[in-house]
C-alpha cells in the first residue's frame, strides 16, 4: 500500500514541470528585471530629450540667447533704439534755424553677437539712424585664457567715457572732448590681456569702414593705440585708474584737421566752437588719464585728454578736454562696472515687478578748450545735470540740462565771443 501511494505521489510530481513548483517567485524577479531597464532606458530618453531642450530653448538676456556650450556655439540678436528731444536757447544776435527745438532719433541698430567653436566670437551690428546703413561693430574674435584678439572694425581704446556703451551713460552725450577730437571706430587688429585688476589694451588701426569704402583718399591713415586700466576693489567698492596713449599717421600731404563741438546734445548740427580747418597736418598724437570709483549707489568719474596736431606748418597746437562727474541712485542700485569701463545697472525692484524702477541723479562739469597755436575755436564750460528712470534693466527715460559758457566762441553772438546758452533734452531708450 505505501508502494503504491509513493509512486501515485511520484506520479503525480512527475506530472508539473519542476520549474512550475518555482514559476510565481522567478516571474516576478524577471518581471522586475524588465520594468527595471525599461525605466533606465526611458530614463536616459528623457535626460537625451532635456539636452537638446536646453540647447533648443533660450535664455533671456535681454534678448533671446540661443547657445549649446558644449559645441560651441551661440547666437544672440542685439539692438536699439534712442530718440532724442532738446531745446538750445539762442544768443543774442544768433539767428540760426538749428536752435531751438530739434528731435532726432539718434540710434537706431539692429545686429547679432555670438560665438563659433574653437573659442572665436562674432559680432556684427548697423545703424539705420542716419537713414544710410552704417557700420558700428563688425569683427571677429578669438579668446585664448586671459587674451583676447580682434580684427575688424571696433572702439580703438580712446577713453573710459567713449569705450562706455551709450547705453550706459550717464548723460545723453559723452564728454565733449570724445566727439571733438573725433574718436570713432576704426577698422584694425588689437589684443587685450585681463587678469586680475589689470587690463593691458593695444592695436593698430587704419579708418572707419565708411571712409575704406568711400572714393579718394581718405583711407589712408593709419596709426596705433595702447590703454592701460588698473581696477582694484576695496571690499564692495570698485575703482579704475587708466591711462592710453594714442598716434596717427593721416598720410595725405594735403590733409587738414577740424575740431569742433556741438553743445551737449547731437540734435542740432550747431557748433559754437570750431577751430575751422588746420591745414599742413601731418599726425595727431593723444594721450588721457582716467580715473573712477563706484561706491554703493555713489559714483565719480574723472578724464583728461590732450589732442596735438603736428603740421609741416609753423605750430603744433595742442588742445585739451576734461571732465568731472558724480551720480546716485536714489533708488539704491549701483553703477555697473565691466572689463574697463562701466556696465549696465541692475534694476533692484523692476516695474514690471510692482516696484518704480531705478532712479539715478547725476552732475557733471565738462571742458574742452580748442584754442592754441593761433587756433581760436573757443572754449567751453559746461555745467550739467541729469536725471535717469529705467522701469526695467533695457529701458530708459532721461531728462537733461546743461548750462554752457564760451568764451573765444567760433561764432559771434552781437559781436560778442563770449556768452552762454540753456539746454534742455529728453531721452526714450530701448535695447536688447
Amino acid at each position: 500500500m505505501k508502494t503504491i501511494s509513493a509512486a501515485l505521489l511520484c506520479g503525480a510530481a512527475m506530472c508539473l514541470p519542476v520549474s512550475a513548483a518555482a514559476s510565481p517567485a522567478d516571474d516576478a524577479q524577471a518581471k522586475i528585471e524588465v520594468l527595471q531597464a525599461q525605466v533606465r532606458e526611458l530614463q536616459q530618453a528623457l535626460e537625451g530629450i532635456k539636452a537638446q531642450m536646453a540647447v533648443a530653448t533660450p535664455s533671456w538676456k535681454g534678448a533671446p540667447l540661443h547657445e549649446d556650450k558644449e559645441a560651441g556655439w551661440s547666437f544672440k540678436p542685439r539692438g536699439r533704439l534712442m530718440y532724442d528731444f532738446a531745446t538750445v536757447s539762442s544768443p543774442r544776435g544768433i539767428d540760426n534755424p538749428g536752435l531751438g527745438f530739434s528731435n532726432e532719433l539718434r540710434r537706431g541698430r539692429l545686429g547679432a553677437e555670438g560665438t563659433v567653436p574653437g573659442g572665436f566670437g562674432y559680432k556684427l551690428e548697423l545703424d539705420f539712424a542716419a537713414g544710410d546703413v552704417e557700420f558700428t561693430d563688425a569683427y571677429l574674435s578669438y579668446k585664448a585664457g586671459p587674451a583676447e584678439f580682434i580684427v575688424g572694425q571696433h572702439n580703438n581704446f580712446q577713453s573710459l567715457d567713449e569705450l562706455t556703451s551709450s547705453l550706459h551713460s550717464s548723460f545723453i552725450e559723452r564728454a565733449a572732448f570724445t566727439d571733438a577730437f573725433g574718436f570713432e571706430r576704426r577698422v584694425g587688429l588689437s589684443a587685450q590681456y585681463a587678469k586680475g585688476d589689470l587690463l593691458a589694451q593695444a592695436g593698430v588701426f587704419t579708418d572707419n569702414i565708411a571712409d575704406l569704402n568711400s572714393v579718394g583718399d581718405d583711407n589712408n591713415s593709419y596709426g596705433a593705440d595702447g590703454r592701460l586700466v588698473f581696477a582694484p576693489k576695496m571690499g564692495a567698492n570698485q575703482l579704475h585708474f587708466g591711462g592710453s596713449a594714442h598716434y596717427r599717421d593721416l598720410n595725405d600731404a594735403a590733409t587738414s584737421v577740424r575740431y569742433r563741438q556741438r553743445p551737449a546734445v547731437h540734435t542740432t548740427d550747431v557748433r559754437f566752437i570750431d577751430t575751422g580747418n588746420i591745414g599742413q597736418a601731418k599726425s595727431e598724437t593723444g594721450y588721457g588719464l582716467e580715473a573712477a570709483g563706484i561706491f554703493g549707489p555713489f559714483h565719480v568719474a574723472s578724464e583728461a585728454y590732450w589732442q596735438k596736431v603736428g603740421r609741416s606748418g609753423p605750430t603744433d597746437p595742442t588742445f585739451f578736454g576734461a571732465y568731472v562727474e558724480g551720480g546716485y541712485f536714489l533708488t539704491g542700485e549701483r553703477r555697473g562696472y565691466k572689463g574697463g569701463k562701466f556696465d549696465r545697472v541692475k534694476v533692484k525692484q523692476p516695474f514690471n515687478d510692482g516696484g518704480w524702477g531705478s532712479l539715478g541723479l547725476n552732475v557733471r562739469w565738462d571742458y574742452l578748450d580748442l584754442v592754441d597755436g593761433g587756433f581760436v575755436g573757443g572754449r567751453q564750460n559746461a555745467f550739467q545735470g541729469s536725471l535717469n528712470w529705467k522701469p526695467t534693466d533695457y529701458l530708459l527715460f532721461g531728462l537733461n540740462y546743461a548750462h554752457i559758457l564760451y568764451d573765444d566762441a567760433a561764432t559771434a553772438a552781437a559781436g560778442d565771443r563770449d556768452y552762454s546758452v540753456d539746454v534742455a533734452s529728453m531721452r526714450a531708450q530701448i535695447d536688447f
